[in-house]
C-alpha cells in the first residue's frame, strides 16, 4: 500500500510526542511505502492531479528518534517523485491550520479514488470552531460576532467570565479569558481581536463562550475517535496560572476513564461526523460540555498510549487498510 502524508515540514515535528509521526512509523513498520508532501506540492498536469513527493520509507524496527532522523535524511536526496494522486492508496491530511483551500479543492476531485482521512469536504466544513454550532445542546453558551459593541454587550449581560476564541487558530493560540469586571482592558481586547480598524466586512469574527470554571481544577478531556468510536482518552491539566488545556500551552496529560457523559457526547455527534467523512477526530470536553472538535490534525496518540499502555496508531492503520481494500473492491 502507498500511504502519503500531507503535513508540516518533518524538521518541525517532535516525533516522540506527535500523532503524525507515530502513524507514519506504523505504516513503515508494516512495509507500506510512505510518501511525504506539503500542500503546495499538488498541481495539475494535462488535466490530471499530480503531486511532487518524497519517499520517506526507511528500515523498520528502529527507535522513533532514529526512524525520524532517517526519514528526514530522505529529504536531502534529489529524488522528488512525481505521481498522479490516484496512484496513491491512502492520503492523510495532517497539515496544521490554517487550511490551504485550493489544495483541498484539487483533492476533492479524486475523493472516490483515494481514501482520504479526513475528507476534504469534512475538513472545509469543520476546521473552524463554528462547526460546534451543529450541536447546540451539548456546548457552552456561545456567541459569534465581529461587532465590538455587540460583543461587549454579550459579556456585560452574561455577568461572569467568558472565553474569547479566534475561529481558525489551533493549539490554544489566541484563547483568552475575559470578564466585564476588567473594564480597563476589555474594550481594547475586543477591538484588537476583531481588527476593528478595518471596514466591517473585513473584520474577523470571534467566538465568545461561557467560561467553565471546573477547567482550572480538573482540566479537560481529549477523546480520540476513529470512525465514530472511542479509541482512547486523556485528561489535560492546565499549567499553574493558566486555564488553557492545550499540551503545547504547557498543560500536563493525565489518565482518564471514559465516563457515561463522554459516551453520550460522542453518540450525539457521531452521525454528523460520519456524514461529513470525519473519520479521525479529537474531541475536547469540559465537564458535560463539548468545547472543541479537532479534525485537521488531531493529536494525542503518543501520550494516551503511554498513559494506558495501548497502541492507538495500529487501530488507525488497520482501519485505513480496510477502507483501501473496500475502495479497490468497488473500483
Amino acid at each position: 500500500m502507498i500511504v502519503a502524508f500531507m503535513m508540516d515540514p518533518l524538521e518541525s515535528i517532535e516525533p516522540e510526542n506527535e500523532t503524525t509521526s507515530w502513524l507514519m512509523y506504523e505504516c513503515n513498520q508494516r512495509g507500506h511505502t510512505v510518501f511525504f508532501l506539503e500542500p503546495h506540492d499538488i498541481y495539475v498536469r494535462g488535466s490530471r492531479l499530480v503531486a511532487r513527493m518524497r519517499n520517506v520509507s526507511v528500515a523498520p524496527d528502529q527507535p522513533m528518534r532514529a526512524y525520524w532522523d532517517d526519514a528526514i535524511a530522505c529529504l536531502k536526496r534529489d529524488e522528488l517523485i512525481f505521481e498522479e494522486i490516484t496512484d496513491i492508496d491512502a492520503l492523510f491530511l495532517r497539515k496544521d491550520p490554517p487550511l490551504n483551500y485550493q489544495t483541498l479543492e484539487y483533492l476533492h476531485h479524486v475523493r472516490g479514488e483515494v481514501f482520504t482521512i479526513n475528507s476534504t469536504t469534512g475538513q472545509m466544513l469543520a476546521s473552524s470552531k463554528l462547526y460546534l454550532l451543529n450541536f447546540p445542546d451539548i456546548i457552552p453558551e456561545t456567541h459569534v460576532s465581529r461587532d465590538p459593541k455587540r460583543l461587549r454587550k454579550i459579556i456585560d449581560e452574561f455577568g461572569g467570565s467568558m472565553v474569547v476564541k479566534p475561529l481558525n487558530r489551533s493549539r490554544g493560540e489566541g484563547v483568552i479569558k475575559v470578564s466585564s469586571h476588567d473594564r480597563d482592558n476589555l474594550n481594547s481586547l475586543i477591538h484588537y481581536y476583531v481588527n476593528s480598524y478595518k471596514p466591517y466586512p473585513e473584520r474577523e469574527a470571534i467566538m465568545v463562550q461561557e467560561y467553565l470554571a471546573e477547567v482550572k481544577k480538573h482540566g479537560d478531556v481529549r477523546i480520540m475517535l476513529l470512525n465514530g468510536e472511542i479509541l482512547g482518552a486523556m485528561r489535560r491539566i492546565p499549567a499553574k496560572g493558566d486555564f488553557r488545556t492545550n499540551i503545547h500551552a504547557g498543560a500536563s496529560p493525565a489518565k482518564h476513564e471514559i465516563s457515561a457523559t463522554d459516551r453520550r457526547i460522542c453518540d450525539t455527534i457521531r452521525p454528523r461526523l460520519m456524514a461529513d467523512g470525519l473519520y479521525f477526530v479529537g474531541l475536547d470536553i469540559i465537564g458535560d460540555k463539548l468545547v472543541e472538535i479537532n479534525v485537521v490534525s488531531p493529536g494525542g496518540i503518543p501520550r494516551i498510549n503511554r498513559l494506558d499502555g495501548i497502541k492507538i496508531e495500529a487501530q488507525v492503520i488497520d482501519f485505513v487498510e480496510e477502507q483501501v481494500r473496500r475502495l479497490k473492491d468497488h473500483a
